[in-house]
């Protein structure tokens, strides 16, 4: 196996493939850019040859406008494409839709670029799937044997205590789509209100087969009562909001750091734990791990001299 050690690595642009002469969600312009999926921190505007997924591409319309970018090669998973000397093939991610990992082939070797991904159960996207190969690209976000994510649905069933109207913060792609079909599911009592700029979000979720489920456009007539809403809102408008009375106000993320009450929490994440990450090595078998995103030293820890651990970041 001819393993190039170099085979990825960082400049001011962001993560380079020399080999392809390309960028993996680069952070700055580039000519060529592989985006995984459409968070602004892996998809920004500028870049002049993008590859991506029909949904990358829809949400990254959406946002950028015609700033997107100038020539777009839509990606069907599972489906290779060449860039120079390196095949590629995008895989499901299971992060949100159309969230991709890169799987890239050079000289017999397969090396897997995650981007952010998750195992967990999400009816709003397509679920990961494994491929085995020699390096696995991880994210690392929390890559600490101290961080193992609760259930989900246990997680969202905790709603079904808090009788007032909720202001519940949430990134407006991805994860205020996952958090409307889960109160649907597990909490069908609650009535959704929904921040308009989330609107053309979820519209693009349901013209890509994945509807959130029931929810309505927020009015602040429909807040002054009490009937158990549950207000989805962005992050910029749920920090306005801080002193906003008779509801309680929750925010799903994984961090610790934006849990806003003592009393009532709710840690739902969209990234890997350390317990997902031992399965991905599990089904994947690299020969090496390298890490991104996040801090890989306790992997480096965990697998010694039995897996080569390297920190790209």
């Amino acid at each position: 196996m001819n393993l190039k050690d170099d085979f990825l690595s960082f400049n001011t642009n962001g993560l380079y493939c020399k080999y392809g002469d390309f960028y993996i969600d680069p952070i700055l312009p580039v000519k060529t850019a592989v985006i995984s999926h459409a968070h602004a921190d892996h998809a920004i505007s500028g870049n002049n040859t993008i590859y991506c997924t029909a949904a990358t591409l829809a949400f990254m319309q959406l946002r950028y406008g015609k700033n997107i970018g100038k020539v777009f090669n839509i990606i069907p998973y599972h489906s290779p494409f060449s860039i120079g000397v390196v095949k590629i093939t995008l895989i499901p991610a299971g992060h949100i839709l159309g969230s991709a990992q890169v799987l890239m082939e050079y000289e017999g070797v397969r090396y897997l670029y995650t981007g952010d991904y998750k195992l967990q159960a999400d009816a709003t996207c397509e679920p990961i799937e494994w491929v085995k190969i020699d390096v696995l690209i991880t994210e690392s976000t929390f890559a600490d044997p101290a961080i193992i994510h609760p259930d989900p649905v246990i997680e969202i069933e905790k709603i079904n205590a808090i009788k007032s109207n909720i202001l519940l913060g949430a990134y407006g792609l991805g994860k205020s789509q996952r958090l409307i079909n889960m109160i649907n599911t597990y909490a069908p009592q609650k009535k959704i209100l929904i921040h308009f700029r989330i609107i053309p979000i979820n519209a693009i979720y349901e013209k890509m087969g994945y509807p959130p489920g029931k929810y309505q456009i927020y009015s602040r007539k429909l807040m002054k009562n009490q009937e158990e809403f549950v207000y989805i809102v962005p992050p910029f408008t749920f920090d306005s909001y801080i002193k906003a009375t008779g509801v309680t106000r929750l925010f799903a993320s994984g961090w610790k750091a934006l849990q806003v009450n003592k009393q009532d929490t709710l840690f739902i994440s969209d990234h890997v734990d350390w317990n997902d990450i031992l399965q991905t090595v599990k089904h994947a078998q690299p020969k090496q791990i390298w890490t991104l995103h996040g801090n890989g030293i306790h992997l480096k820890k965990f697998f010694g001299d039995n897996i080569f651990v390297k920190l790209l970041n």
